[in-house]
C-alpha cells in the first residue's frame, strides 16, 4: 500500500534535491527519509532517485511520479483544509512568497497577527525578491510590489504602494538638492538592479517622463538601498514602506522635484484552484486591512510632511 508520509518524504527530496533538505523541511532525520524513500520504491517497483556523493537526480520514472506526487500531496491538503473550513477554522498548510524588504518590515508583523487568530494555520513565508513560478513550485499564494504577469493565478489588490525621492542631509548639502527632473541627471542614483535606470518614471501632467541619473551603485535589495541613501552614496527612488524609520529619525530627506514618482500597487495571487478557499479569502481580507488604503505608512508619512499622499 502506497503511503502518504513516503510520497511525502520523495517530494521533498526531489524539491531540494539533498536528502539533509528534505529531512530538515519534514523535521525527521536523514535516516528516516531514506529508508521512506526505499519503501516507496518497493511499492512502486520503480527506482525514483539515483544518488551520487556529489547529487541527487530523479530518474525517468522519478520526474514522471514526481508530478504525480505533487498533485497527490496538494490535494491531501487541500481536503484537510476545506474539512477544517466546514467546522468553522482554518486550518493547515499555507505557503506564501514575498519580497525581502516588505516582507521584513511589514508583511511579517501583519501574518504574526493572521496566526494568532488562526492557529491551526501552518505557515512557510519563503522571501526572495525574485519572480517565483507560483504554481510549478507549489506556492498558495504570493505577495508582490508591481505587476504580477503570470495569467494562470488570480490577482488581488492589497494596497497602493507611493514611491518618493530620497537623500540623506549629508549628500544634499555636498551635491545641493535637485529642485526639477532635468537636475537629477547630474545626480549620482541609488539604482535597482533589477529595474535599471529606466525604473525612474515622473508623471507630467498625462505623460510618464523617464530620468537616467549617473548610477553611484547598483542593488537588487530596498533595504540596502536605504541603507546606501542613509549613507549619503546618492539619491534613492524608494517605496513609502522603506522609509518609515529613516524619515523619523531625519536620516533621509523627501525631494520635491515638482512632479510625482510612478506608483505601483502591492498584490496576491493565487492558483486558480484555491479560488474557493476560505482560508486565502481570510488571508487576502486580513492583509487588505492590516495594511489600509492608502497604507498606513504612506499615511503616516503624509501626516509629518503636513501634506496630502498624492494619488497613484
Amino acid at each position: 500500500m502506497l503511503k502518504l508520509e513516503a510520497v511525502a518524504a520523495f517530494a521533498a527530496i526531489a524539491a531540494s534535491a539533498s536528502f539533509t533538505g528534505a529531512a530538515r523541511k519534514l523535521a525527521v532525520s536523514k535516516s528516516v527519509v531514506s529508508e521512506r524513500l526505499a519503501e516507496l520504491e518497493r511499492t512502486l517497483g520503480a527506482k525514483l532517485l539515483q544518488r551520487t556523493t556529489r547529487r541527487v537526480a530523479l530518474t525517468e520514472d522519478g520526474t514522471l511520479f514526481y508530478e504525480r506526487a505533487k498533485r497527490i500531496l496538494r490535494d491531501v491538503e487541500l481536503a484537510t483544509s476545506e474539512l477544517a473550513e466546514r467546522r468553522g477554522a482554518l486550518a493547515g498548510p499555507l505557503r506564501i512568497s514575498a519580497p525581502v524588504s516588505f516582507g521584513c518590515l511589514h508583511l511579517g508583523t501583519a501574518l504574526f497577527g493572521f496566526l494568532a487568530k488562526h492557529p491551526a494555520v501552518e505557515l512557510t513565508l519563503e522571501l526572495e525578491d525574485r519572480f517565483v513560478d507560483v504554481l510549478n513550485e507549489g506556492y498558495d499564494a504570493v505577495v508582490r510590489h508591481g505587476p504580477v504577469a503570470d495569467k494562470r493565478i488570480i490577482v488581488k489588490r492589497l494596497t497602493a504602494s507611493r514611491r518618493v525621492l530620497v537623500a540623506s542631509p549629508a549628500y544634499l548639502k555636498r551635491c545641493g538638492k535637485p529642485s526639477c527632473l532635468q537636475d537629477l541627471k547630474q545626480h549620482r542614483g541609488i539604482i535597482y538592479s533589477y529595474r535599471g535606470p529606466i525604473d525612474w518614471r515622473f508623471r507630467t501632467g498625462r505623460r510618464f517622463t523617464t530620468v537616467q541619473p549617473r548610477a553611484a551603485l547598483r542593488l537588487n535589495n530596498g533595504l540596502l538601498m536605504r541603507d546606501a541613501a542613509v549613507a549619503g552614496l546618492g539619491i534613492a527612488l524608494l517605496a513609502g514602506f522603506l522609509l518609515e524609520s529613516a524619515l523619523r529619525e531625519r536620516s533621509l530627506n523627501v525631494i520635491d522635484v515638482g512632479a510625482e514618482a510612478e506608483g505601483a500597487m502591492i498584490y496576491i495571487g493565487y492558483p486558480e484552484h484555491l479560488r474557493s478557499s476560505a482560508k486565502i479569502r481570510a488571508l487576502t481580507a486580513w492583509l487588505q486591512e492590516s495594511f489600509g488604503d492608502p497604507a498606513h505608512w504612506d499615511k503616516a508619512r503624509s501626516a509629518r510632511t503636513g501634506g496630502v499622499a498624492p494619488p497613484v
